[in-house]
């Protein structure tokens, strides 16, 4: 009995030892934006302002290459053991998926592109480098990159050393046919408690502003807000943020715009709308307070098809649970003409692109 007793503490002081490692070199090497940071853009469009009154906007949430419709996700299940849940696609999946996503700005044409989950260096898409392969296909137009999740070993599924997720460097990534005057970074507030906060996002917003032929300007906001917090006190906290910036730009004169992955719903919108009664547990949102905004206020999406499904599973048309998680909101000054998502049964990613039209004078 000696020897089994000996090898199972062997085995669970190399876990502590593990562990203990991954904690030290996670604090040492923990990201800690500043709460504001100018961008530098990557790169620039020729076109110094907005002439038309008349734009057009997509977000899309890319899933970092990662998540296609054959893909499953172990984290939103458990961190602890992925068992046969996916930790990341396959080499030629990520590759199919990455063709995908990257050549967006070609396949959808859009003034303003808003992108979440944009993979620079990470080893769940094999370190192909996205942001960079969005930019070559928008040549000649600005795009600004604005990290969010930088992680040198995420640990996780944590009794499966060996599968680790590994390093990560992710963002939102911003692209324009039209040159902002000013491309910023504002740190979102709320953290997880230490040490879950070391392997977690640093969720921003990316904000860009555009000068118009009116003589006004256009502030428009790129955002991905919390997704694994199940009480909800740090998505109050972003969102709490996220409302005073709207109204005090707002109360400036400018046209306001924020558009992305809001890991929420909308007002009045169900999370179960499109499939009655199959909501999974990790889909907590109950969707955002009516009273969040003034009523002139306008939440802006597409109810007749599903944004988002659920990555527990390959998805299955009509079994796969689905929600609607991507939209725009717009300032009272905004007129929306058309809205629309981008029906690709998730083809390249968990999300789909939802496109937006606006007239802005």
């Amino acid at each position: 009995m000696k020897k089994p007793i000996l090898y199972f503490l062997w085995l669970l002081s190399m876990f502590a030892l593990y562990f203990g490692v991954i904690l030290v070199y996670g604090t040492l090497t923990d990201y800690q934006p500043e709460v504001f940071l100018k961008i530098k853009p990557s790169q620039k469009s020729d076109q110094q302002e907005i002439a038309d009154s008349v734009i057009s906007l997509m977000t899309w949430n890319l899933g970092y290459g990662g998540l296609g419709a054959e893909a499953t996700f172990f984290y939103n299940r458990s961190t602890l053991y992925a068992g046969k849940m996916m930790v990341r696609s396959s080499k030629p999946l990520v590759e199919k998926y990455f063709k995908g996503t990257s050549s967006a700005p070609e396949r959808w044409k859009a003034d303003i592109y808003l992108f979440q989950e944009v993979d620079s260096s990470s080893k769940r898409s094999y370190y192909l480098n996205q942001y960079e392969a969005l930019m070559q296909h928008a040549k000649g137009q600005f795009a600004a990159y604005f990290p969010n999740f930088v992680v040198k070993r995420v640990p996780a599924p944590l009794l499966e050393p060996w599968r680790a997720f590994g390093e990560v460097n992710s963002g939102l990534a911003t692209i324009s046919k039209y040159q902002p005057y000013a491309t910023e970074r504002w740190q979102l507030p709320g953290k997880f408690p230490w040490p879950t906060r070391l392997f977690m996002l640093d969720r921003c917003l990316g904000v860009t502003r555009f000068n118009l032929k009116n003589g006004k300007k256009l502030i428009v906001i790129n955002i991905h807000n919390e997704a694994f917090d199940g009480e909800g006190t740090i998505k109050k906290l972003q969102m709490a943020f996220l409302k005073t910036m709207l109204l005090q730009e707002y109360q400036k004169g400018n046209y306001v715009i924020a558009g992305g992955d809001w890991n929420t719903g909308p007002p009045f919108f169900p999370v179960d709308r499109f499939i009655k009664g199959k909501t999974p547990s990790d889909y907590t949102t109950q969707g955002i307070d009516s009273a969040f905004l003034p009523e002139d206020w306008r939440w802006i999406y597409d109810p007749t098809l599903p944004s988002n499904r659920a990555n527990s599973q390959a998805y299955v048309k009509g079994e796969t649970f689905v929600t609607l998680l991507d939209f725009f909101l717009v300032s009272p000054n905004v007129q929306v003409t058309s809205v629309k998502c981008i029906d690709q049964q998730f083809r390249d990613s968990d999300h789909q692109p939802v496109w937006m039209e606006a007239k802005l004078w």
